[in-house]
């Protein structure tokens, strides 16, 4: 009994020591600190923001770039935002490298937790269906037992009377999936094939943007969509985007949502060996401008919040943001480096490879970023053709400007005037095409990069300097305002664009004017 004695006496002794202690710190810590909370009581610990005033800067904090790291809060708030707080990145699964086109049978094969689909539609052109390219196809589906048939008519830049008849054929042959060999304007028609066989009681306008079709939402999963592109240029591949005209208007419209993204881009470079040089300078000018647009659209934080606060309707085209520049940024370097490259040289393996990577990366900067003034404008340069300009190097027996032609030709106008809204970005895209931009002064940056498009251009050759050229004129310009203005789903995007439609018609007139010759 003696050792307990002895234990209780001490703790008597520890005790009023360590409550003495503890007394002694609070008192310092009262008088000699700050007297609330070190973290709770500062109002810069990131403990203690206010939730409307940290998503006010968290939105701040995305708009300079992501300079700096913010935390996220899931408690709600009440505040409702008028302009954008926050950008989402959607892209197809990509499979890149020489001789892939091969495994598309297993892809086929793989669906369905390994079932497989009951029949492919297979979409492509009179051109491709007579290449190597669609043999080993072909044989890739029987080799992996896939059911298949192919529908050949589509069109070189899709009409509405096009797809309406590819839509027809896909509807009698009831396909589980559907497979895309071509460039964009095959790509572009499966794909609206796919959605109206979802949809085999809608109307063709029924999807398409407003405000020249209903612009109405897809609200359920398409069929399984696999693309084999044989250009370097629309990034089809990885886009919510199929574009077609509309003979009636003429003017170039489209669909533009999630849904309609492929489920696999299968980019083998051996598909575009044998493309004639003058498609190769085509589709590798739009990857030049889906690039510069991107890079030099307005900021996703400058766009109008939705209304409905639901993120379904957050639009494909977003604005650019942080993701979509390294893309569009990288893929603007290899194009500007590379496509002259493959245009004057068709045995270059490496620029023909480098391009087609360039495309991809330039699909998934503006399939999230979008585009602007370059592709709104092109849309009624391509539907007027008032001369019926057929342009050379395309096996086609219809009057045609490739789209990447009718993008470019008003370049050197379009950037000269969104310059003032982010001139660094300009000068940055200006130094893609080798410009020493380092005494330069951002109020030249839109003559800057004009100049050094319009030499780019001339030097790749073949291509038209100017509208003039197209066979426009200048009592032209109203009809390619009157086209250009309903795009409002990339004018939009547009830095430095009234929003006023007066003045903006004003200001288009003024670029068409402009773009006419240089």
């Amino acid at each position: 009994m003696v050792a307990p004695a002895r234990i209780t006496a001490a703790a008597a002794r520890v005790l009023p020591s360590a409550r003495a202690r503890a007394i002694n710190l609070l008192t310092t810590v009262q008088y000699t600190h700050p007297p609330n909370c070190p973290c709770h009581g500062n109002p810069a610990h990131h403990q203690n923001y206010n939730h409307a005033t940290a998503q006010s800067t968290a939105i701040n904090l995305l708009t300079n770039s992501l300079n700096s790291v913010c935390r996220s809060y899931a408690t709600p708030t009440s505040v409702t935002p008028t302009k954008e707080y926050a950008f989402e990145m959607a892209a197809s699964s990509i499979r890149f490298g020489p001789g892939c086109t091969k495994e598309v049978g297993m892809d086929f094969a793989n669906m369905n937790a390994g079932k497989g689909v009951g029949k492919v539609l297979v979409c492509t052109d009179k051109t491709i269906k007579e290449l190597p390219l669609m043999m080993e196809v072909a044989q890739a589906l029987d080799r992996a037992r896939v059911k298949w048939e192919v529908y050949t008519r589509c069109r070189s830049e899709p009409k509405d009377y096009s797809v309406k008849e590819a839509i027809e054929f896909g509807k009698k042959v009831n396909a589980d999936a559907y497979l895309a060999v071509g460039g964009g304007s095959v790509m572009d028609t499966a794909k609206i094939v796919n959605l109206y066989n979802c949809y085999p009681e809608a109307d063709l306008m029924d999807f398409v943007n407003a405000p020249l079709g209903k612009g109405l939402p897809i609200n359920k999963a398409l069929k399984p969509l696999i693309c084999i592109p044989t250009t370097a240029g629309t990034g089809s591949e990885t886009t919510g985007i199929a574009i077609f005209d509309i003979v009636s208007k003429k003017v170039k419209t489209g669909i533009a949502h999630r849904a309609l993204k492929p489920t696999l881009g299968i980019i083998d470079p051996l598909n575009t060996a044998t493309l004639h040089s003058a498609v190769h300078a085509s589709a590798g000018l739009d990857v030049l401008c889906h690039s510069l647009e991107s890079y030099t659209a307005i900021p996703f934080s400058s766009r109008a919040f939705a209304p409905s606060g639901n993120p379904l309707d957050r639009p494909a085209y977003q604005g650019a943001n942080p993701i979509s520049d390294v893309f569009s940024l990288t893929a603007l370097r290899m194009a500007a480096t590379y496509l002259p490259r493959a245009v004057h040289d068709p045995e270059d393996a490496e620029a023909r490879l480098k391009m087609l990577l360039a495309a991809t990366l330039a699909g998934v900067g503006f399939g999230n970023a979008g585009v602007h003034l370059c592709h709104g404008m092109s849309y009624p340069i391509s539907g007027m053709n008032p001369k019926d300009y057929k342009h050379p190097g395309y096996a086609v027996e219809h009057p045609l400007i490739p789209h990447g032609v009718s993008v470019a030709v008003t370049a050197p106008a379009v950037f000269k005037f969104t310059a003032p809204s982010s001139p660094r970005r300009h000068l940055e895209a200006a130094e893609c095409f080798g410009v020493d931009v380092s005494n330069a002064r951002e109020e030249d940056a839109g003559e800057i990069l004009s100049d050094a498009l319009k030499r780019f251009l001339e030097k790749l050759g073949d291509q038209p300097r100017g509208l003039k050229a197209l066979g426009f004129e200048r009592g032209d310009v109203k009809g390619l305002v009157d086209g250009t203005v309903p795009q409002r789903r990339v004018l939009v995007l547009a830095p430095g664009l009234d929003e006023v439609v007066e003045r903006q018609r004003e200001e288009l007139s003024g670029l068409f004017e402009e773009a006419m010759e240089y």
